[in-house]
């Protein structure tokens, strides 16, 4: 009844935080205590929340449930694809004002802002290398680890990122989703079907 009373009994005795539930409370009681009991066996990540630890485990097993219907991307999350599915709309309010580029989010501008700023602040601990997005820089640490879980049946192709694996497939099955909508071109990947819009564009 409480979800509906906004009765929120307990308090927390070092901030202004209240609950409905005593395991709230407990679960945000952790980040004052810094205390994280749940421990990923395959790399030491620790969280203060199980579900958290859910979400990274699926780092490991390469499953990402939630798939773009219009290009190669996929996602842990499905927070992560709705931020994605903005990108094929027009809701980008937030435009970059060196260059026009227009971002779904104020996180995704800022991103993009390092473009232009040169800031790489995702550095690697094993060698020199840094970068300006998490992702490219959790790509890069593959090389060290070698950690390539997906393998091609067909040819012993490995890598360690399904959308890749997904696209080498299309060199054995020679599917090419991406139709051109002015003549008879099709590709394989999303960034070839660009590189030809530009040649009827007259940009090539």
């Amino acid at each position: 009844m409480r979800t509906h009373t906004g009765e929120k009994p307990f308090k927390c005795d070092q901030c202004d935080y209240a609950a409905a539930q005593k395991c709230q409370l407990d679960a945000h009681l952790t980040k004052h205590t810094g205390d994280k009991p749940y421990m990923c066996g395959e790399c030491g990540f620790r969280t203060t929340a199980k579900r958290d630890l859910s979400r990274h485990m699926s780092t490991h097993t390469g499953y990402r449930p939630y798939t773009c219907d219009q290009c190669d991307y996929s996602a842990i999350r499905k927070s992560s694809l709705d931020r994605h599915l903005k990108k094929h709309t027009d809701e980008n309010p937030y435009m970059c004002w060196e260059c026009g580029h227009r971002a779904a989010t104020r996180m995704g501008l800022t991103t993009h802002m390092r473009t232009h700023t040169g800031e790489k602040c995702y550095k690697c601990d094993q060698c020199d290398y840094s970068a300006p997005k998490k992702s490219r820089l959790d790509r890069h640490l593959a090389k060290h680890t070698g950690w390539k879980p997906y393998m091609c049946g067909e040819c012993g192709y490995r890598t360690n990122r399904k959308d890749d694996m997904s696209i080498h497939m299309r060199t054995h099955t020679g599917e090419r989703p991406y139709k051109c909508d002015q003549c008879d071109y099709s590709a394989a990947r999303k960034c070839h079907l660009k590189t030809h819009l530009a040649k009827h564009a007259g940009q090539l």
